[in-house]
């Protein structure tokens, strides 16, 4: 995956701001793939990821006139999509209590997402499904370590926390799916009890 250019994005989100639409459709050209990934690793639910990269480019377009130049585009963006996928999460909870007051309506589940099928090798292999079993926290720093190569700098500027939050977040991830995979590997041989010597 190739790293978004700050000095090539610029002149584009200057155009932005100067209230272009062609200048927004180069943007969204540039950063779509991007956005999409970290939104697919970060749901949880493949079924919300569109309408979820739809909410971060509201977001985007909203928050633009605050964007200082000086900073990296890439840690902004990236701070716009884990918020946008915490708001998410937040309003789907609240959906669900409504909705749990009310089962006399079925509901289908939707095909499946255009682009969808470019993640889907990676969707089925066992790590990722470990993945998506941590908590948010500390899925937000895996994916953008690993899955989105940026830096503890990079990271601690998309998620507002210092560096050193960040490794230990990371830090606890590594254990956590450590500990998961170790306690598959037990359950896929049969071992009864072998998750409980697993200390998480």
């Amino acid at each position: 995956m190739s790293v978004m250019n700050d000095n090539e994005l610029h002149p584009w989100l200057r155009r932005m701001m100067d209230g272009d639409p062609a200048a927004f459709r180069e943007v969204y050209a540039a950063t779509q793939p991007f956005v999409y990934r970290t939104v697919y690793y970060l749901s949880g639910n493949k079924d919300d990821v569109s309408d979820i990269v739809s909410e971060v480019y509201i977001a985007l377009i909203q928050s633009l006139p605050s964007y200082r130049f000086e900073q990296s585009f890439r840690s902004w963006l990236n701070g716009i999509t884990v918020r946008q996928v915490s708001n998410w999460r937040r309003k789907l909870w609240r959906i669900m209590r409504l909705n749990q007051r009310n089962r006399l309506l079925t509901v289908d589940m939707p095909a499946s997402l255009p682009g969808e099928r470019l993640f889907e090798a990676e969707r089925d292999s066992e790590l990722l499904q470990q993945v998506e079993c941590l908590p948010a926290k500390l899925r937000e720093v895996i994916v953008l370590r690993y899955y989105q190569e940026c830096s503890y700098e990079e990271i601690a500027e998309a998620l507002n926390v210092p560096e050193g939050t960040v490794k230990s977040r990371l830090h606890s991830a590594i254990a956590k799916l450590r500990s998961q995979i170790k306690i598959g590997e037990h359950s896929a041989i049969g071992l009864e009890g072998g998750a409980e010597h697993v200390h998480s």
